[in-house]
């Protein structure tokens, strides 16, 4: 089944790290949808968000990964699908055009002022360099607002399967 992911599992260490068989098929836009922050997390802060707009200006890009239906239950407990994320199937558009649907997550549970805690803002910019997101869009993931988590450890084991092997 088809996955898009526009938030921290953009990742593929990441999404790698929930669920085994998320096999990347290709960058995908949505449009009429601007990406927000503001998803309350159960740690307390901001995750991220596809919030419809209806304006054709207004794309959230992301990566659409083919997943196996066994794991659709685990991701969608990490997700919170049900206690702040709901399921949205999505139209999609591809680099050269291509169509596809596939299934997201939209949040349920916002709060208009929340940040990200920099580990999770990290996860998003990892995937967005990994499968080469235009630079204009980086930029703007780059430019929000994050916070410091106030659990040292949590900070830690978020980011640690970032650190390789050798070093």
């Amino acid at each position: 089944m088809r996955y898009f992911a526009y938030g921290s599992n953009m990742s593929t260490r990441r999404l790698a790290a929930r669920i085994d068989s998320a096999r990347r098929l290709s960058v995908a836009h949505l449009s009429r949808h601007d990406l927000r922050w503001h998803k309350q997390g159960r740690d307390g802060s901001g995750k991220c968000d596809v919030h419809y707009t209806g304006e054709e200006r207004h794309v959230v890009i992301g990566v659409m990964f083919e997943i196996d239906e066994r794991d659709k239950p685990l991701l969608d407990r990490f997700e919170g699908l049900g206690n702040g994320y709901r399921e949205l199937v999505v139209d999609l558009r591809g680099p050269a055009g291509e169509r596809w649907t596939a299934f997201t997550y939209q949040a349920t549970l916002t709060a208009p002022d929340i940040r990200p805690y920099q580990w999770y803002k990290r996860h998003v910019l990892e995937g967005a360099l990994e499968h080469g997101l235009p630079s204009q869009y980086v930029e703007q993931l780059r430019m929000v607002a994050a916070q410091e988590d106030p659990d040292p450890e949590r900070h830690a084991r978020e980011l640690c399967i970032y650190v390789r092997a050798d070093t």
